[in-house]
């Protein structure tokens, strides 16, 4: 039987709240152009719906709250985002406005160690780990 690890990570909770899931890497999102509302999939095909999206960026578009909050009244919307920059202002109203958790300024590190499907829980004081 395999032993599973993990790594712990800082951050500031934006959006405050407990959440674990299965872990989705990219490395910025927007939520306009990026995702398909009706499905809650990246571009690339990979859910995001119910999941926990890591990104080292935002990426910001006045539309983008309304479509994270569209995601959220669908039941396609992620439980957390995670980003290893600070999150635009933009993002900050859509993760507010569809209640996810938003945590930023994660160390840059987490995104050499994360894969999608790895195990992620995020605390409401920021704390992230990250389980293999």
């Amino acid at each position: 039987m395999e032993r599973s690890s993990f790594k712990e990570y800082k951050g500031r909770p934006v959006v405050a709240g407990y959440v674990d899931g299965e872990v989705v890497v990219v490395e910025s999102v927007s939520f306009y152009g990026d995702v398909n509302v009706d499905s809650g999939s990246l571009v690339d095909g990979r859910s995001i719906a119910g999941r926990i999206v890591l990104a080292r960026k935002g990426r910001g578009s006045t539309v983008g709250p309304y479509i994270l909050y569209a995601l959220k009244r669908k039941g396609k919307a992620p439980k957390a985002i995670i980003l290893t920059s600070k999150s635009d202002p933009v993002l900050v109203a859509g993760a507010v406005l569809a209640e996810v958790v938003l945590v930023d300024g994660v160390p840059e590190d987490v995104m050499r160690y994360a894969r999608d499907g790895d195990k992620i829980v995020v605390r409401e004081n920021g704390e992230v780990v990250l389980v293999k």
